[in-house]
């Protein structure tokens, strides 16, 4: 066929389609139909920015003016979303976001902060002594402070608290302290040369494995940092490796004495069989 039988064919179907209203009509909605596809199609990948997705930068330790200088760059939107006062970051930076940094978002997306507040909020401290080791923990968790280290004396009041104390001093009921601060605590040990069984602390943050000690009438004595921790807030986020007496069968030490750990951030070096043992033992 060539290309005048062709043109010929095309005008004599077109006249066709023009006599019969129904079939223009059906052929009009097609018509329509497709190029309102293709319309919407367009707008929603320009609505959307499809294929164009950022990866949202890392704003931990910046101030607010360097956060938001570098979140327009990127074409992004901060809101501040909460605020805490952690001692171990410099104060008026960011210290948390959300989304993570590296997560893919779209242009115009929002990340929210969490600043690290100028000045930190304080707290009465309230009254510990004569409570319950457990009691004194919920105490101190209701006023946002927490347990420091655990020290213990001869008193007939076992694992009752004798004192409190912040950096070596006591520290009376109504002093005004920074909230987040750890409340060092002196405990009874009781009379008796009773013992104790050594819990397994193998796989735990320090601050874990103070309470378990503490729950069996122990103490965390010397904490030994390896090389992958080099500053608290590494410190923080380490887990207990090794201890001194190791856990086992028939272990014990007098009410009152310390266990001395080993902290790192190196999970390999953390036996398997750590996050078993304790429980295993108690059984």
């Amino acid at each position: 066929m060539n290309t005048e039988n062709i043109i010929a064919y095309i005008k004599k179907l077109v006249s066709y389609i023009r006599g019969h209203i129904v079939l223009r009509n059906l052929v009009l909605a097609f018509f329509i139909l497709i190029i309102g596809t293709a319309i919407i199609m367009q707008v929603l990948k320009w609505y959307t920015r499809h294929n164009h997705n950022l990866s949202v930068p890392d704003f931990s330790g910046l101030n607010l003016d360097e956060a938001v200088k570098v979140a327009q760059g990127r074409d992004l939107r901060l809101e501040v979303f909460d605020s805490v006062f952690l001692a171990d970051f410099e104060r008026g930076t960011v210290v948390e976001q959300h989304p993570r940094a590296g997560f893919m978002v779209k242009k115009n997306r929002k990340i929210f902060l969490t600043m690290n507040a100028m000045n930190p909020d304080r707290v009465a401290m309230p009254n510990l002594v004569d409570l319950t080791f457990i009691q004194a923990r919920a105490k101190l968790e209701s006023f946002g402070l927490k347990v420091g280290r655990i020290s213990y004396e001869p008193n007939i009041g076992q694992n009752m608290v004798l004192a409190q104390r912040l950096l070596g001093e006591n520290l009376p009921p109504g002093d005004s302290v920074v909230k987040g601060a750890k409340i060092d605590l002196v405990l009874g040990k009781g009379l008796s040369d009773e013992e104790t069984a050594v819990p397994s602390l193998l796989g735990m943050s320090l601050e874990a494995a103070n309470i378990l000690a503490s729950e069996r009438f122990l103490s965390i004595g010397a904490a030994v940092r390896d090389q992958s921790v080099v500053n608290p807030e590494d410190e923080q986020m380490a887990v207990v490796f090794r201890q001194k007496p190791e856990p086992g069968d028939g272990t014990t030490l007098p009410m009152g004495s310390s266990i001395d750990v080993w902290i790192t951030l190196d999970s390999t070096k953390v036996p398997v069989f750590s996050q078993y043992s304790d429980t295993l033992s108690s059984e």
